[in-house]
């Protein structure tokens, strides 16, 4: 049977969180989150066999949200013999969309614990697995040369749309490209926007870039999660493209961070986006681990 958490499940799960995994979920993390609203008793998930638990799953979303986002664990008894099977049921119980989010070393990317939760999630129906690339920035580099070509502005929600349903055009993102399949172009910037905005990062510090003629460029938005400053989101317009302007958007990005504080700044971008990822290494950041996400 699969049930959510009640108060009194709570050192039991916690049991199941003793062991080191490739769960984001800890035991500290679940306390804490708990807490703070990124974890609810209704987004944690249990299989149980009479009186006994056999499985678990911890969803993560905004604290202020309505809706788990995101799969942050997959725990089994030892006495499971395959976990695939309850996994998938209990991935099932959380309607789409979501994604399950796997943190690890490039050269873990085919252990046994990842390869079996991706089977899981895949018998559930998130079946399209992506590789992204972790970068960071922290204040032991030099901060990348900012930009003397493009000027950068505040903008309204809708302006944020526009640039967003624009730079949507031969996108390389695969999250993008799997929006614009689901909902279309206009309708995924109208998520996106709304998307940005219940991220921890100020809104107040969202850029759109314009060049020398005041022509839109791209947008650069500064942002942070639960873990700390991140570039939330950079694009370049379709016609922009090949010029090196995602270099001054992510250089913008960085500057905005550093002088408010951040000494240490995350960002992710797919495997398959070249561009993106030889802009990462060329403005400093350093490539430090694999996000694997099923979705």
């Amino acid at each position: 049977m699969y049930r959510t958490m009640v108060e009194t499940d709570l050192d039991l799960i916690l049991t199941c969180l003793t062991e080191p995994s490739v769960n984001t979920t800890t035991r500290e993390r679940f306390v804490a989150y708990l807490e703070s609203g990124g974890y609810r008793p209704a987004w944690t998930w249990l299989a149980v066999d009479g009186e006994s638990v056999a499985g678990l799953a911890v969803w993560w979303g905004f604290p202020d949200g309505d809706k788990p986002l995101a799969l942050d664990c997959l725990w089994a008894a030892p006495a499971v013999a395959d976990p695939v099977p309850l996994w998938a049921g209990l991935i099932r119980q959380v309607p789409p969309p979501v994604e399950y989010h796997i943190f690890t070393q490039p050269s873990r990317r085919d252990d046994p614990e990842i390869t079996t939760r991706l089977a899981a999630a895949a018998e559930a129906g998130l079946t399209t697995v992506t590789e992204r690339f972790r970068y960071e920035w922290t204040s032991a580099q030099p901060r990348p040369e900012r930009s003397a070509r493009l000027t950068f502005r505040p903008g309204s929600d809708e302006d944020f749309a526009d640039a967003f349903e624009q730079i949507s055009v031969g996108s390389l993102d695969v999250a993008t490209l799997e929006g614009l399949a689901r909902v279309g172009a206009r309708a995924q910037a109208l998520e996106d926007v709304e998307f940005y905005k219940s991220m921890p990062g100020p809104r107040d510090r969202w850029r759109l870039a314009f060049d020398s003629s005041d022509a839109l460029v791209g947008c650069a938005l500064p942002s942070a999660n639960a873990g700390g400053p991140v570039v939330g989101y950079l694009g370049v317009l379709p016609s922009r493209r090949g010029r090196g302007y995602a270099g001054d958007l992510l250089a913008e990005i960085t500057w905005m961070l550093a002088e408010t504080g951040a000494t240490t700044i995350r960002a992710d971008t797919d495997s398959t986006n070249t561009p993106m990822a030889a802009t990462f290494d060329r403005l400093g950041y350093r490539r430090f681990a694999l996000r694997v996400v099923a979705s």
